[in-house]
């Protein structure tokens, strides 16, 4: 990956939709080569998709909030992580390092939404106890960080 992928990828997080035309403008590249640098990058797993960002409250998921996961010693956690991914309130896992062992972000309707979600955690095998913090408000996510300039070697 070179200075002009990375100034790509930089446009690219800034607005996935810009087109290969405007891309090579703003790179100095003709589009077929802007083209072929994407599918490169999509094939390797650099880019890994394009989506639309929503609003959550606005499809009626007003409640986000983080549960930490103290997972069961006696338990593996490929079991606990293949439960959890098929439930579509969890936006986000991530395996933590100290007590918790995974940190979950989740969205859902209401408060009560939330309460039977926490219950059926607590139920589900390999969790040991659960801790959630709810968001009052969100002040920004998913905001991309910069693309380094130089990448440190492989």
């Amino acid at each position: 990956m070179d200075t002009i992928d990375l100034a790509i990828l930089e446009l690219l997080r800034g607005n996935a939709r810009l087109s290969y035309a405007e891309l090579a403008r703003q790179v100095g590249l003709s589009a077929p080569a802007v083209h072929e640098r994407v599918g490169k990058l999509e094939a390797s797993g650099v880019i890994r998709g394009y989506r639309a960002e929503v609003a959550p409250e606005t499809i009626g998921l007003g409640v986000t909030a983080m549960i930490g996961v103290v997972q069961d010693h006696r338990v593996e956690s490929d079991g606990v992580l293949a439960e959890l991914s098929a439930w579509p309130e969890i936006e986000s896992c991530y395996f933590m390092a100290g007590a918790e062992s995974f940190l979950l972000m989740v969205r859902l309707g209401t408060i009560a939404d939330l309460e039977q979600l926490i219950g059926r955690l607590n139920r589900t095998a390999g969790v040991a106890s659960t801790r959630t913090a709810i968001a009052l408000s969100t002040k920004w996510e998913n905001r991309p960080q910069p693309v380094p300039t130089e990448r440190a070697p492989e």
